[in-house]
């Protein structure tokens, strides 16, 4: 039947979609939640853990020094009590803010201790804080770092990584409303002032004062830097989300860089893998996962260098840099300039905060919103909003998919009818068919005179599943990429709309007492899905044809094992829509005098075939 063609041809597409997003962006996915579970293994601290490499003022530029423990380039593995020893070897100002907590390297004035009080390692409430950034000499090394560099001056006379600050005053503890003051005299006649201050959410501010109390002039560059050892062991494999080196550099616009793509660059004359962006105005320069990020932002009305480092022979292997405009201090003079860290969560109402309220180049790019924006982007404002009003995301989902299902219902209504039609019309197309067996030139020419005639859309069965992809790349884009979708929960055993159905039915949903192997994961969402898809399949009429019978029989069960390592989200998503689907075409198709003919075909599979008569 030609609508049964249609329908096949809107089923293969959408199984070569299926498979393309399993093998790009699922698979790798699995893989990447599999590692985000894994907590640092206990191991025993190395005394020499503090060997760290970090940056000196060479030509003015910000470029680290040798590292002398050669054969461990990436650093010692991080344990809790390796990395409290660290942190205790050196005086700290302590970070406290609703969001934040952990502290300030007074050597260096290095912020390397921070985590995220409001974010855990998984679902679990007592499982471990998100440790954003973390002190030198292990394999999970992440720093940022503010400094000075200049040309022809005295070692030590600009504070840079091993630069002890002193804490001017009596508060040690960084708050919102509480900043912290830091000085250092070079004993050269410069004075270097630093206000450190922090917002309720992820921003800091680095105002960073000169005076020049000697006879000459002081000319002098600053520079900032997000530096980490080794990428994060669950960074991500997929070419759906970006992880690594970012930035946006004025009106070059946004630059990104993969570990891997950066670390394959060919060396320059100086033997150093980099890419750097050259007298640009406005923007940030950082390294971002895929939840999280941290990067520097420079005054966004002066020009400044930006960079992408790799160093093959260092501690701190993949960094991110950027030198500011020339500050010249003449004697007696003080000169000032103001640079922000973003170090947190990439929440989309706070990202876009920032970015209005600080004036930020398209700092909302911090966020990897994708090709495909401007789907992916207002799909999360529907959910955002919708989910405000219900508190649940799961329920702000199935209301998203009604409301796209009246937005599209002009569409899938001509769509339906179009279909219902060809249901009537489909004894005078047996009658053609019949009539003109022998010649199919004009079978084709009778046919395609009925569809004129009865105003009939031969592809119109293809367009309710094609339009359906994508709004369901856009909301498995969202479910992916926004930290809002984190463990959020649903109903009952789904408690990370972004994460996979943790039931299976091999162990008939945890009822049966043993573990099943991750390809069996096949969860309750999935089934129901897929029983979803096989009563839409049956609402019309099975395909004479045995291999098309096959395909009809089998395609939703091939759907539920490939779905299931979906975001539940989705799936939930995808269930809904089918329902609604179901409840549509069977309206539309009575209106139009069709016959419906999902009772018939669930009749018979349950009817039993007569027995053939033995002679």
């Amino acid at each position: 039947m030609e609508y049964n063609r249609n329908f096949f041809i809107a089923i293969g597409l959408s199984l070569l979609i299926i498979l393309a997003w399993q093998y790009f962006y699922v698979a790798p996915k699995n893989a990447d939640q599999q590692k985000a579970q894994e907590i640092a293994r206990q191991i025993e601290k190395d005394e020499n853990a503090q060997n760290q490499a970090v940056p000196t003022a060479e030509n003015g530029t910000v470029t680290p020094p040798q590292n002398k423990e050669e054969n461990n380039p990436a650093g010692f593995e991080m344990t809790p009590d390796a990395r409290d020893a660290a942190l205790k070897k050196s005086n700290r100002v302590a970070i406290d803010t609703p969001e934040l907590q952990g502290s300030i390297n007074l050597v260096g004035a290095q912020f390397d201790d921070l985590f995220l009080k409001n974010y855990r390692l998984t679902v679990d409430k007592n499982s471990p804080e998100i440790a954003l950034l973390n002190p030198n000499g292990f394999n999970t090394t992440y720093i940022a770092e503010f400094g000075f560099t200049g040309k022809g001056l005295p070692a030590g006379s600009l504070p840079q990584f091993n630069t002890e600050w002193k804490v001017d005053g009596e508060n040690t503890t960084l708050t919102p409303k509480t900043p912290v003051h830091l000085v250092y005299d070079n004993g050269q006649g410069q004075v270097f002032h630093r206000v450190i201050s922090v917002d309720e959410n992820y921003m800091f501010t680095i105002s960073d004062s000169v005076t020049n109390n000697a006879s000459s002039v002081v000319s002098l560059l600053p520079y900032a830097r997000v530096a980490r050892a080794a990428p994060p062991e669950h960074a991500s494999a997929t070419y759906l989300l970006h992880e690594g080196m970012i930035g946006v550099a004025g009106d070059d616009g946004l630059k990104e860089e993969k570990y891997s793509a950066l670390k394959d660059l060919k060396p320059d004359a100086a033997n150093e893998k980099k890419m750097v962006f050259d007298k640009v105005k406005g923007g940030f320069i950082g390294i971002t996962d895929k939840y999280w990020a941290v990067a520097a932002i420079p005054p966004q009305d002066e020009e400044y260098t930006s960079r992408f480092v790799y160093f093959d022979r260092l501690s701190t292997h993949y960094q991110s840099d950027l030198t500011g405009k020339a500050i010249t201090v003449a004697s007696g003079a003080t000169e000032t300039i103001t640079n922000h860290l973003f170090a947190g969560a990439k929440r989309v109402e706070t990202i876009n905060a920032y970015q209005d309220n600080l004036k930020i180049l398209k700092f909302e790019l911090l966020i990897d919103w994708g090709w495909f924006s401007i789907i992916t982007k207002p799909m999360f404002a529907l959910i955002d909003i919708l989910y405000k009003l219900t508190n649940n995301f799961g329920v702000a989902i199935l209301l998203v998919t009604v409301i796209l299902k009246a937005v599209l219902f002009p569409l899938a209504n001509k769509s339906y009818k179009s279909m219902a039609r060809m249901k009537v019309v489909q004894p005078a197309m047996m009658e053609i068919r019949t009539k003109y067996a022998d010649d199919k030139v004009k079978q084709q020419q009778a046919i395609m005179e009925l569809y004129r005639t009865e105003k009939i859309n031969p592809l119109a069965g293809c367009w309710p599943l094609l339009v359906q992809f994508p709004i369901f790349f856009a909301l498995y884009k969202v479910l992916y990429i926004t930290i809002e979708m984190r463990h959020a929960p649903f109903f009952g055993w789904i408690q990370d709309l972004a994460a996979p159905d943790p039931t299976s039915l091999f162990n008939l949903f945890g009822w049966l007492p043993y573990n099943v192997p991750a390809f069996l994961m096949i969860g309750a969402w999935p089934v129901i899905m897929g029983i979803t898809m096989f009563l839409q399949m049956r609402m019309n009429p099975t395909p004479p044809d045995p291999t098309q019978a096959m395909i009809f029989t089998w395609m939703p069960i091939v759907f539920t094992f490939m779905l299931a390592s979906f975001p539940a989200g989705l799936v939930i998503y995808w269930a809904w829509n089918n329902t609604l689907s179901i409840c549509q075409q069977a309206i539309i198709m009575k209106s139009q005098g069709a016959k419906i003919e999902l009772w018939d075909n669930l009749k018979a599979i349950f009817k039993k075939k007569p027995k053939k008569e033995t002679k």
